[in-house]
């Protein structure tokens, strides 16, 4: 890992399911090439839109083996291991460390809550156990908890706790976490509406799912940044809004895939028991979409 950097635009994949619900191995190749064509700086595979919990553990490995082997060292490879049990995250994370990702993504603990001094000490046990750099990863809606700032700021002195990715959607918290960065501990949003304020406030980039469907305007707000146009950068954040208010139509991933199919991306649907989005779902869907015809494939 020590050869990349913990920023850019990291596009949280989508895993690619045929129409019996198993995973794409096409797709997900495709998926993954595509995004590298693109200019991304790394794929996060297993995350929360990756249905990182509609998977078992030998299909997570199998993602992550997929995309390592079609990245082939172009961009780092993370990979989504958290789970309840630190023992559970402790041993899918060497099974990663065999398939040879370039970083771990852990989402806090979920349904059943933890302290913050838990949660500290999870991560610890995790990251003492492990070679590979390690990105914390809060979603609070999702979640049930988070990690406080002060909980952050002490995990950060662990050597291989490289960075966090934040979905809490509260720019106060973010700028407060920025505070925290330094050249070994990024700042990623895991909000896709708030890629251009994160890097205007001195965060390390994105790790963005919308880049999925539509990665060359992500792409854009990136590009256009680095290159100190702001306008177009601003541009670009306003033209994700459709796609991201267009998300409450179904239940996650649902909208999301169903976008990047009609984008033409491989996703295929959702594992069950997320469902095809409704017809009137579907119809609004499309037309929020329109925007991007002249700017996706």
């Amino acid at each position: 890992m020590n050869t990349f950097e913990f920023r850019g635009i990291v596009p949280a994949l989508i895993t690619p399911l045929d129409a019996h619900e198993e995973i794409d191995e096409k797709g997900l190749r495709e998926l993954t090439e595509t995004l590298i064509t693109k200019g991304v700086h790394g794929l996060f595979a297993l995350g929360t839109n990756g249905e990182f919990f509609s998977l078992t553990d030998d299909e997570k490995v199998r993602v992550a083996t997929i995309v390592k082997d079609q990245a082939a060292g172009r961009v780092p490879v993370y990979a989504g291991t958290g789970g309840y049990t630190t023992r559970g995250v402790i041993e899918l994370n060497r099974r990663m460390e065999e398939v040879g990702v370039d970083g771990l993504s852990i989402i806090t603990p979920y349904f059943n809550g933890a302290t913050q001094a838990e949660l500290i000490l999870h991560y610890q046990r995790i990251a003492e156990a492990t070679p590979l750099p390690i990105l914390l990863y809060t979603i609070p809606a999702k979640a049930g908890v988070t990690l406080t700032i002060p909980s952050v700021a002490k995990l950060s002195e662990t050597p291989n706790i490289r960075a966090i990715k934040d979905s809490g959607g509260d720019f106060d918290r973010l700028v407060q976490l920025i505070r925290l960065r330094r050249d070994d501990f990024a700042v990623f949003t895991g909000t896709d509406s708030m890629i251009l304020w994160t890097l205007m406030a001195g965060g390390d980039g994105a790790v963005a799912a919308t880049t999925n469907a539509v990665p060359d305007v992500v792409m854009s707000i990136w590009n256009a940044w680095q290159a100190g146009d702001f306008e177009t950068a601003r541009e670009a954040q306003e033209k994700l809004r459709p796609l991201r208010n267009a998300f409450a139509l179904g239940t996650m991933p649902s909208v999301l895939k169903t976008a990047a199919t009609l984008l033409g991306m491989p996703a295929g649907p959702a594992r069950s028991p997320v469902q095809a989005l409704e017809p009137e779902a579907l119809e609004k869907l499309k037309q929020a979409l329109k925007v991007y015809d002249r700017v996706e494939r």
